[in-house]
């Protein structure tokens, strides 16, 4: 498993297991999971307060038996600021939520913290009092956001002095908005409406990682695209490709997202310890651009 900077601020693996659905196995099915993630080379794990209700993060920490000598190894990113019906990034929410995961999690610090999509009401001045405290109390690390757009970016850093180090953006083969916009630059089509803000070119700029979630949906949370009779060029585009280099169609979805300059570190939410051993095999597949580019067309974008 190759390593990338997440961020210029720690080193990690390029794919990251999303932890979510891990409330759906048994303790013992995730300890397998968990350990054939490490086995595979992937030392990154991201979680987030709201999934199960916490028990996400609590199960993580049973499965794998958490003490000091196995959270060394370990990478842990979780996200707080979704609460029932709203969000909330004040400052006393913000600490109580890491305080909570802490306490799931059995660990004492987290690697990465995110805010959970943007929070309309944000106090800027009372995130960065909560991002100082967190920093200088050791209990997180490093900090960064999710499905936030550039301007909302640069609010949160006027006022905070931790670098912003990631940004988690749904991007998959079949949800390519921040790609569609760079490629019909001042052209009169759907694919040149600009939803993100240029969020792509502005992350590579100031050097936040980007982590793509749903990296196998299409729409938003309408299913995979893969094995999809709704999308049989794309499939057959996809099948032949993993024929001649010898891996599943998983990994070459995945290998589409790290091909992208950009080093994004996907986050793939598998459940199956077998289907994680084949997504991994794309840290080692490198696509051509022509082949890059003949994925993106199969998926039904035009060039200009």
């Amino acid at each position: 498993m190759k390593k990338i900077s997440i961020g210029g601020a720690l080193n990690a693996s390029e794919i990251s297991l999303g932890c979510m659905r891990i409330t759906e196995l048994s303790k013992k099915d995730a300890a397998v999971l968990i350990n054939t993630a490490l086995e595979e080379g992937i030392d990154f794990f991201d979680h987030a307060d709201i999934y199960a209700g916490g028990k996400s993060e609590e199960m993580f920490a049973e499965a794998i038996d958490m003490r000091p000598a196995i959270r060394e190894k370990l990478i842990i990113q979780t996200k707080c600021g979704i609460r029932q019906g709203y969000f909330d990034f004040s400052k006393e929410h913000i600490l109580e939520a890491v305080d909570g995961s802490l306490k799931r999690l059995k660990t004492d610090y987290i690697d990465v913290l995110l805010l959970h999509r943007p929070d309309t009401l944000v106090e800027p001045e009372e995130v960065a009092e909560a991002f100082s405290i967190l920093q200088s109390s050791g209990k997180v690390r490093n900090f960064g956001v999710s499905n936030q757009n550039p301007m909302q970016i640069d609010l949160l850093k006027k006022h905070v002095s931790q670098k912003l180090v990631a940004n988690q953006l749904q991007f998959s083969i079949m949800h390519t908005g921040m790609i569609d916009t760079g490629i019909n630059v001042n052209m009169n089509v759907p694919g040149s409406f600009d939803r993100d803000g240029s969020i792509l070119d502005y992350c590579r700029l100031h050097d936040i990682t980007i982590q793509p979630w749903s990296p196998f949906q299409y729409g938003f949370f309408e299913g995979v695209f893969l094995n999809n009779d709704k999308f049989p060029e794309l499939n057959k585009t996809i099948d032949k490709l993993a024929e001649a280099k010898g891996v599943t169609n998983t990994a070459i979805a995945i290998a589409w997202l790290l091909r992208h300059p950009a080093k994004m570190q996907p986050i793939v939410g598998t459940t199956s310890a077998s289907r994680l051993k084949d997504i991994c095999k794309a840290s080692g597949v490198e696509l051509t651009r022509p082949e890059w580019y003949e994925i993106y067309r199969a998926a039904g974008n035009k060039l200009p």
